[in-house]
């Protein structure tokens, strides 16, 4: 038998790469931040944190062998959203989490996440590691003991944490404000600030009484750590490559440390967690973000374990031969950037991360996803309603993927983008081969030698696809990817060997076998992203992950449709779950955005400002407005409706103020594309000058938002 000779090089190639690759190979620890257990999962979630890192580590595993790379994961199970559920519902904390354990580890599996373990923090492993973890930051003299005055429910005898008390908030009067966090407005908050706070245990009015916490007191790292955000530098030398990391991630760190690093609690009054293991602090936990971050440690170690291996952990954790990167949503930065790197560096055992690729967020039909009014496309609802259609949504949620700022998935998107890519473009190209080999040649390969040009245009395409992925850039990689199918369907399009093969049948074999070469690059391209139809791709043409050329000989199979259209029927009843809320949706809070509604209500004409004046075109010509970053924000003083904003130009960085402090907070904004007028005479306000205008949309009801590019925009293009 024959193969087609430049295959067989590039393949030698290729191998020979890779072996010396190998040989020098680091391992790659990645990490998926570990979903609450106390509600299911929903495609906010997958595309803020798990669908890239499943993409980016399958590329990883076929570039350094699986052997290198390490992806856990697992429930977060403790804090006290799971205890106030549990009260709630009249059973166990226990309970809940188990309940969520299985039916995320079980959704994760079934849509393709392919850890290589699925731990839990309710472990008696993970119990262990975190006791010994804060024992050796004890001991080091971490922490700072502190009492202070904590909010106490009289009728429920016990301490309120954080999340335990609701009230009013003093940023933006939104009612159902928690004592940590205003969700509204984004405002981080303490029990003390709100309005007429309230315990959601009894409902009765908390009063304060003293208590003892330990403290880790950040300000004590804010040096090394602003070196490390900024420069990528740790104790003077390189760490990473800080160009890398996502300019969101660095200005919401920046933006936290220039604020100054406070004291942060590191211990809670509950009765679900893990004890402190010190003598005289009964009825004291781990605070959730000293204790969950551990469990990438523990799930590291369960895995060893299994592996027959208990030490060797320590490989993937405490040698230089190894990186790690987390993939988190936006809202979980600040702990993975600052105080788990604070605490892993004090404790002075484990590696730092290299990167932290956060997502921006998902909404959802023009609203913020919201778990509590059931506004979610829940993804083991998903499984069950479009069944085999995994790859689909895999498609979508990374076509729209939230890599710079905040995306939407809309039900009709989702429809055109697999009716009008995956069917129309992906599997027509498939199918069409697949066919015509059938019919041609009964399944049988026309071997050729192979044409060069072809060949170099499916590496290169894997290779571009490749470099994006790398660089964490997962909508660009799948554009590339699918770029090969449209490069596919162009050439079958402008040879047309369905006309060819009653006159010239022999140049239809030389077209027919480049089709089908193009088609096995093809599963390789999409593999990280649709692995299921890179699969059913391999199957039909009967080759294995490793294609190597086709052999004289060979023989393909029979023609299977990779995808189906998607019905209008399919997409009306989506829109009526949504149309439909239910008071006793399931509650998922790690990952998701604010619970309050953003959805702009349409209201009377007669409520909207009335049109202006006519301008002549002269007079708008003169007006300089350009698309620009917020790369830093920060409250002005003494003015409770300013921010001072530092937004990139592309040539040139300018200090704006904006009266847009009740809409959105500090970190809200960092990484926004806005539009500015330039020429706008320089202004002081409250001490502060200001150097144009970023323009914004204002809505019947005084909210703003705003007015920015669909798309990520270079800094600095006018907006004419």
């Amino acid at each position: 038998m024959q193969r087609a000779p430049c295959n067989y090089y590039f393949r030698n190639r290729f191998l020979t790469s890779i072996l010396d690759f190998k040989s020098m190979a680091k391992r790659h620890l990645i990490t998926s931040a570990l979903p609450y257990a106390n509600g299911p999962l929903h495609i906010g979630h997958i595309a803020g944190a798990y669908l890239p890192a499943d993409i980016y580590v399958r590329y990883m595993r076929r570039k350094h062998g699986h052997e290198n790379v390490l992806h856990v994961c697992g429930s977060d199970e403790h804090g006290a959203a799971i205890s106030m559920k549990a009260i709630k519902e009249g059973t166990t904390p226990k309970e809940i989490v188990d309940k969520y354990h299985e039916i995320n580890k079980n959704a994760f599996a079934e849509f393709g996440i392919d850890f290589d373990i699925y731990h839990r923090t309710s472990a008696d492993l993970h119990k262990e590691t975190s006791q010994e973890f804060f024992l050796k930051l004890y001991e080091k003299g971490a922490f700072k003991k502190v009492t202070s005055e904590q909010m106490y429910d009289a009728e429920a005898r016990q301490f309120l944490a954080d999340r335990f008390v609701m009230g009013t908030c003093p940023n933006c009067s939104s009612e159902r404000a928690y004592g940590d966090q205003c969700e509204n407005c984004g405002k981080a908050l303490s029990p003390t600030d709100l309005i007429n706070p309230k315990s959601t245990l009894s409902g009765s009015t908390p009063s304060l009484k003293e208590t003892w916490h330990f403290y880790l007191p950040m300000g004590d790292h804010a040096d090394w750590v602003k070196d490390f955000i900024a420069d990528g530098t740790l104790d003077g030398a390189a760490h990473h490559d800080a160009a890398k990391w996502r300019k969101q991630v660095v200005g919401q760190c920046l933006s936290w440390i220039d604020g100054g690093l406070g004291d942060r609690a590191m211990t809670r009054d509950l009765d679900w967690g893990v004890p402190v293991p010190l003598e005289g602090a009964d009825g004291k936990v781990l605070y959730v973000w000293l204790d969950a971050p551990i469990g990438y440690v523990s799930a590291t170690k369960q895995w060893a374990i299994d592996q027959g291996k208990p030490e060797v952990w320590k490989n993937w954790w405490q040698s230089e031969d190894a990186d790690l990167v987390h993939f988190i949503g936006k809202d979980n930065i600040v702990f993975h950037c600052i105080i788990f790197p604070i605490l892993l560096k004090t404790h002075g055992d484990y590696n730092l991360p290299i990167n932290v690729p956060a997502n921006e967020f998902l909404n959802l039909e023009g609203d913020k996803i919201s778990t509590s009014r059931n506004h979610a496309v829940w993804l083991h609802e998903y499984l069950e309603d479009f069944p085999n259609r995994k790859d689909e949504l895999r498609f979508v949620l990374t076509s729209i993927a939230p890599e710079t700022k905040d995306s939407e998935f809309i039900w009709k998107d989702y429809q055109a983008r697999v009716n009008n890519e995956l069917v129309a473009i992906l599997g027509n190209f498939v199918n069409r081969v697949v066919v015509l080999t059938n019919k041609y040649y009964n399944g049988l390969v026309p071997f050729q030698a192979s044409d060069w040009e072809v060949i170099d245009t499916c590496h290169a395409a894997i290779a571009k696809s490749q470099e994006f992925i790398a660089q964490f850039k997962f909508r660009d990689a799948l554009t590339e990817a699918m770029n090969l199918a449209r490069h596919g369907n162009k050439f079958l399009a402008d040879l047309e060997p369905w006309k060819l093969q009653k006159t010239d049948p022999e140049a239809v074999k030389k077209i027919m076998f480049s089709a089908l070469n193009i088609t096995a690059y093809l599963a390789e391209a999409i593999e990280p992203f649709l692995p299921e139809t890179a699969h059913n791709i391999r199957e039909m043409l009967r080759i294995d992950a490793m294609f190597k050329g086709f052999l004289d000989g060979h023989e393909i199979g029979e023609a299977k449709l990779l995808f189906t259209k998607v019905e209008d029927e399919e997409v009306e009843k989506q829109m009526e779950k949504l149309a439909k809320p239910e008071a006793s949706a399931p509650l998922s809070l790690q990952g998701t955005k604010s619970e309050a509604s953003s959805r702009v209500e349409s209201g009377p004409l007669s409520l909207q400002r009335p049109f202006k004046d006519n301008i002549n075109f002269d007079d708008f010509m003169k007006m300089d407005i350009r698309v620009g970053t917020i790369t830093e924000a920060e409250k002005v003083k003494k003015a409770d409706k300013l921010l001072q904003l530092t937004v990139d130009l592309g040539s040139e960085t300018r200090t704006i103020v904006s009266g847009i402090a009740e809409h959105y907070s500090t970190e809200d904004v960092i990484g926004k594309q806005v539009t500015v007028l330039c020429n706008l005479e320089p202004r002081k306000l409250k001490g502060v000058m200001s150097q144009g205008m970023i323009l914004m949309a204002e809505d019947s009801n005084g909210k703003l938002m705003f007015v920015s590019p669909e798309q990520g925009f270079e800094n600095g293009a006018e907006v004419r």
